[in-house]
């Protein structure tokens, strides 16, 4: 994991949160969590955030429509949904508006770690491909792989 990365772990329960966050802080990112989704796009505002981990299940706005509004709003970062109903409608769905990853509950710290390490390496890779096509004076538009 690399040391500027910056993790928000969305979910409505307390334990997940601490549990994914003492895991990741054991890697020299840094993290902050969020309660529910009014509170995560809050925090977005705030701060820009590489990687969110991201429940589907909570309180006021779903994981679905916050991550619809993540990725219009900050499309560079990546979100990988952990969810505990995991289903292959949403699975797609999530795929469809932009999600990294899906990962069904429960998911132990290995696969946070995996998870949220593959997702800082795609936003990396995706950055310097924008960065290469902008600095060769190409007109490319980059799609992203979920774009159509």
């Amino acid at each position: 994991m690399y040391e500027t990365t910056n993790i928000l772990i969305v979910d409505d329960e307390e334990v997940v949160r601490m549990s994914h966050h003492r895991t990741l802080a054991g890697l020299h990112c840094h993290v902050e969590e969020a309660w529910n989704g009014q509170e995560a796009l809050r925090a977005m505002e705030r701060h820009r955030f590489d990687v969110i981990l991201l429940d589907l299940r909570m309180p006021d706005l779903d994981g679905m429509t916050v991550l619809k509004i993540i990725k219009e709003r900050w499309p560079e970062s990546q979100v990988v949904i952990i969810t505990g109903y995991p289903s292959i409608e949403t699975a797609k769905e999530a795929v469809r508006l932009g999600a990294y990853d899906y990962l069904a509950k429960p998911v132990g710290p290995d696969d946070v770690i995996k998870a949220a390490n593959a997702a800082m390496l795609q936003k990396k890779w995706t950055l310097q491909t924008c960065r290469a096509d902008y600095d060769s004076g190409e007109r490319i538009q980059y799609r992203y792989p979920w774009e159509n």
